[in-house]
């Protein structure tokens, strides 16, 4: 009979050992084993334990489960034990049984009545299987050894208790009805023949296997991540969205007034007189102006703000002086004076022809004027540069008449300060490189221009990849020589 049982608990742990994966507490953790102890409670032909707490038989189980969904978990399970019942010393009986139930386990944290990782977790459970008991014992002196198995009708109620993502601790009760089991032995039986039962009352901890997957890295996995592309090391929310102190729609690494609530198109900053200027730079923030002005208007439009203009009524085209009142001089200092100049706010050092407009550069240099990107924070020209690069190196070398503007930009991150040298030192790295191509640095002039004038949105990283770069301008180095 003892070789009959460890027959039967083999078949149960080869039964555990074929079973699928099992299931866990979530879709992220799918695999999940459980070990519990229970307390068993016989109801048969010798009498009934059922609720009576001082005659419980102990015995272990373990289960491996598989989440099939967020309602639905599938588990295998086996336990044993030896229920024992004794009328008198010629009647008595010690049953040892060993019960494999396949389980459905029905949760009610699916997302309708709880939330899926709610702490309490209330379920139910249906589970089919078998019982294999092996008799022992005594009726009226008669002995009543037998082994034999049973089908299994196992239906219980339970709590898991999640303790954690990967632990939980459960409580369950349930009543085994093996389908015309003899387990006291009793020849005399009931017309159904279900009088011998029992209930199993459990106390177990589960274990779930398996990582959930985030790809950002930011702490939310995949499943629940609503910005599943989050940059390294940005703080986000809940559901693995970067955080919003604000709440104007710019996330807060990106957002350059973070406890002001502004507008996307600014990068977060408020604009109260929307005209298209942050109020942070608006010197005349509650007045209609234009970004030339610094926010402020100009009604006359001749250059100078109408706070800062004592002539404000000046007739459009007149030059002014820095009062914004009529003059007659060379304020662009391009040899010709301003009532006769037509180009009349021509940089300075700008070649100028007999009407003050710049002269023309060839339309053939223009087209070499490709610009050069660089990597987040860095200064290193890339590789891939070198041929546009190359081919106006070779332009300046058969033009001498040319020089060339080289003007470094750089996208948002980081304050103005250092975008501003950020955007100073990549065009002085390309000036290197055209001083290392043996042009002369006198025609070479760098200017950074920080993250003023970007190229793109930077709300992107495409954006932001084609704000950090250097832009290019031939200009006359020194007048072209009339052909002799």
């Amino acid at each position: 009979m003892k070789r009959s049982l460890t027959s039967s608990l083999a078949l149960g742990l080869t039964l555990l050992a074929a079973a699928p994966d099992g299931h866990a507490q979530t879709a992220d953790r799918k695999t999940a084993i459980s070990l519990y102890g229970s307390a068993y409670q016989y109801k048969g032909s010798l009498g009934s334990d059922f609720w009576n707490w001082s005659n419980n038989q102990y015995g272990p189980g373990i289960s491996i489960n598989r989440y099939l969904t967020p309602g639905l978990d599938l588990g295998l399970q086996g336990a044993y034990v030896e229920l024992k019942g004794t009328q008198s010393a010629a009647t008595f009986f010690n049953t040892n049984v060993v019960n494999v139930n396949l389980a459905l386990k029905l949760k009610l944290n699916n997302g309708w009545a709880l939330k899926e990782d709610a702490r309490i977790q209330p379920y139910l459970l249906v589970a089919p299987g078998i019982a294999y008991t092996s008799r022992e014992g005594l009726v009226r002196g008669g002995r009543i050894d037998e082994d034999k198995t049973y089908f299994d009708a196992f239906g219980a109620a339970g709590i898991n208790f999640r303790l954690s993502d990967a632990v939980g601790l459960f409580v369950q009760t349930g009543q085994h009805i093996p389908l015309n089991a003899n387990l006291d032995g009793e020849p005399i039986r009931d017309d159904n023949k279900i009088d011998d039962r029992y209930l199993q009352h459990t106390v177990g901890l589960t274990v779930a296997f398996g990582k959930a997957k985030d790809t950002d890295g930011d702490g939310v996995s995949d499943r629940k991540d609503k910005c599943p592309d989050t940059p390294t090391g940005v703080a986000v929310d809940e559901k693995g969205c970067p955080l919003d102190g604000d709440g104007d729609g710019v996330p807060d690494y990106q957002d350059k007034c973070p406890t002001e609530k502004g507008l996307t198109t600014l990068e977060g900053c408020p604009d109260r007189d929307n005209d298209g200027v942050r109020d942070g730079d608006d010197a005349c923030p509650d007045t209609p102006g234009t970004a030339q002005m610094r926010g402020c208007p100009d009604t006359d439009k001749d250059g100078v703000a109408d706070p800062n203009d004592k002539c404000p009524d000046t007739p459009a085209g007149t030059q002014v002086d820095a009062n914004g009142c009529p003059l007659v001089l060379d304020q662009d200092n391009d040899g010709v004076l301003d009532n006769v100049d037509k180009c009349p706010n021509t940089p300075a050092g700008t070649r100028v022809d007999a009407n003050g407009c710049p002269l023309v550069v060839d339309p053939a240099l223009r087209k070499l004027e490709v610009p050069v990107r660089f990597k987040t924070n860095s200064t290193v020209i890339e590789r891939s540069s070198y041929p546009a690069l190359n081919k106006m190196v070779e332009a300046l070398k058969t033009r001498p008449e040319y020089g060339i503007r080289i003007i470094g930009h750089a996208d948002s991150r980081g304050t103005d300060e250092y975008n501003q040298g950020l955007s100073e030192r990549r065009a002085e790295s390309v000036k290197r490189y055209f001083t290392g191509k043996q042009v002369e640095g006198s025609r070479v002039v760098t200017e950074g221009r920080g993250e003023g004038e970007p190229a793109a949105p930077n709300t992107s990283k495409d954006g932001m990849s084609k704000n950090r770069r250097v832009e290019f301008k031939f200009e006359f180095f020194a007048l072209p020589q009339p052909s002799m």
